[in-house]
């Protein structure tokens, strides 16, 4: 996931949540929380706790997120939102948890004769981690056209430039899917483990050859001992368990969007 990307959700996602953006920059925004939000992401319970019991006038918090370290040039004093970051790894769990699936349609301005046609897509983001002693995460945006199978990538990118609203706008008609939203997700899900299986599991061989060094650490570290304790045991089932290659595959978020 690319700085812009990031910086793109950022955006998306505060004022999706109805958090007043201060300053938006390339590479850093100045957003002002709301309340609600201040409680969701700042992790600071007894504070709203003796607020509320006070009757104390509410400060949520202003916060500044550098999206692009590269590209600073003032003292800029922030927080730096990268992939893998807890802050960002905190928003998708935000998202997942504040709306995990939307229903949205492309704004249609100005009076027609005829109706303008929107077409179902199905857009799902996942993440893909893949972990040993390291972890490496990726982001996989996708939609698929739900009347004729086509499925893009970068969807969410592409959702970007385009002005959604939760309600049809006046002289518009849906056309009703062909492809059920449950089997179109099959397809994208088939699209992700095409992807993994494809990619360069390399990682996987040098958690092995890492291994295969620490069990010589410690084999020799208990070496001539005839009766091993019973640490040697807990420290070997340890090794297994933290160089065992695992891919794991998360959906953050979807929805079924009506384009023209």
């Amino acid at each position: 996931m690319y700085p812009q990307q990031i910086h793109d959700y950022l955006l998306r996602f505060f004022r999706e949540s109805h958090c007043q953006i201060l300053n938006d920059h390339d590479h850093y925004i100045d957003v002002q929380l709301t309340i609600e939000m201040d409680k969701k992401i700042m992790n600071r319970p007894f504070y709203w706790r003796y607020l509320e019991s006070t009757d104390g006038v509410p400060n949520p918090a202003q916060l500044t997120f550098i999206t692009d370290r590269t590209k600073l040039v003032d003292d800029i004093k922030g927080e730096v939102v990268h992939f893998g970051s807890p802050r960002l790894s905190q928003l998708f769990q935000a998202t997942k948890e504040m709306g995990s699936f939307v229903q949205m349609y492309e704004k249609v301005l100005g009076k027609f004769e005829k109706k303008t046609i929107l077409t179902p897509w199905l857009g799902v983001n996942y993440k893909v981690s893949y972990y040993s002693d390291q972890t490496k995460e990726f982001l996989y945006s996708l939609g698929i056209n739900l009347m004729t199978g086509h499925v893009v990538e970068g969807f969410q990118e592409s959702l970007s430039k385009v002005d959604l609203d939760i309600k049809m706008s006046e002289h518009t008609f849906n056309l009703p899917y062909i492809i059920k939203p449950i089997r179109a997700l099959e397809r994208l899900d088939a699209v992700i483990e095409k992807n993994i299986q494809q990619d360069d599991h390399t990682w996987a061989e040098e958690a092995k050859k890492r291994k295969k060094k620490d069990q010589k650490v410690l084999e020799h570290f208990y070496e001539g001992v005839e009766n091993k304790p019973d640490c040697y045991e807990v420290e070997k089932e340890a090794m297994e368990q933290q160089y065992e290659a695992r891919i794991k595959i998360d959906i953050i978020n979807g929805g079924l969007f009506y384009l023209k």
